[in-house]
């Protein structure tokens, strides 16, 4: 129906968000380029004209320790979604994307203010907190997944689930244009290893350390490059390897490509592992937090394993290090 004169909230967290939402905003600007759509996200949702009135990368943490550095800032945003979805001019719609522990007790304010709510890329509940399910049955009115197995979890609780098939599938593939991977040149006898250490920085600064520790054991026999993820401070990812002396060049808008070109991928948890999966470059996947988080983590998390392929083919089929 038509949307002319609405007004929509979107919130996304990190970079995969980030990405599916715009995708999901430049669809519906498409069909309405009159809509108005507003909320939380970062430079791939501005490219497809929303209003993203807080920056994901400010608001994407890693664990549960370090959520309390960034407490401020969500409180701040969170403080001021609640307050538009209550005022006088809250939206017509409010679209959540992934992003659970902030976006679930969102949903919760707009179940409360008549403010319907979609859920797109619905949270991995299978995967740790279970019980977040009647939560979300009563204060979702429709979910959105991108694997087949979630909606036919969700549709047992009784909830309006669809799956839509996973936008990843389209979109990852190289796009063979050389770009700054012209650089790297060729060297039969040392291949060349993708780095892809995430997209927040907390994530960053405790995984991209072991990577190029590794990386210095390695480098008579293979050559290193690092990926770095949209929205993430490049200044970051130049410091660390400064100290760690490793000759590792960062690559920017390009990661498909890099991979593609890749011997292997050492790669952080995350959307990332789907995506060099797609690309079949063998990976191994890393993932490092805190000792307190680790341990909270591992009374929650209910799948044996981290790696969403490993997840999807309920095996062990890339290697796990954590």
């Amino acid at each position: 129906e038509p949307l002319a004169g609405r007004r929509v909230m979107m919130v996304a967290g990190e970079a995969s968000g980030d990405a599916q939402a715009a995708k999901l905003a430049a669809a519906m600007h498409k069909r309405d380029p009159n809509l108005e759509i507003f909320g939380v996200g970062g430079p791939a949702m501005r490219r497809a004209g929303v209003d993203t009135r807080f920056d994901s990368t400010e608001l994407s943490i890693m664990g549960f320790t370090e959520a309390l550095g960034a407490l401020a800032r969500v409180r701040r945003c969170y403080r001021h979604l609640k307050e538009t979805l209550r005022g006088p001019g809250r939206p017509d719609l409010l679209v959540l994307i992934d992003f659970p522990d902030f976006n679930i007790p969102l949903a919760g304010v707009a179940s409360r203010t008549a403010v319907p709510v979609l859920y797109y890329v619905g949270p991995q509940v299978w995967a740790w907190r279970r019980g977040r399910i009647a939560k979300l049955a009563r204060r979702i009115d429709r979910m959105i997944v991108v694997f087949p197995f979630e909606a036919e979890l969700y549709r047992a609780r009784g909830m309006d689930a669809h799956f839509v098939g996973n936008p990843l599938a389209e979109d990852v593939r190289p796009s063979g244009r050389e770009g700054a991977l012209a650089g790297l040149g060729t060297d039969d006898e040392r291949p060349l290893v993708a780095l892809l250490p995430g997209s927040r920085r907390k994530e960053v600064t405790r995984v991209l350390p072991v990577m190029l520790e590794a990386a210095r054991a390695l480098e008579d026999r293979a050559r290193f490059a690092i990926a770095a993820a949209p929205g993430l401070d490049r200044r970051l990812l130049e410091a660390l390897v400064g100290h760690s002396g490793v000759e590792a060049p960062i690559i920017g808008g390009e990661t498909y490509d890099l991979v593609a070109a890749s011997r292997a991928v050492a790669v952080t948890s995350g959307t990332a592992t789907v995506e060099c999966a797609l690309l079949g470059t063998p990976m191994v996947v890393l993932y490092r937090m805190s000792a307190l988080s680790y341990l909270v983590a591992r009374s929650l998390i209910d799948v044996p394993h981290i790696a969403m392929p490993n997840i999807i083919l309920e095996e062990r089929a890339v290697p796990e290090l954590r």
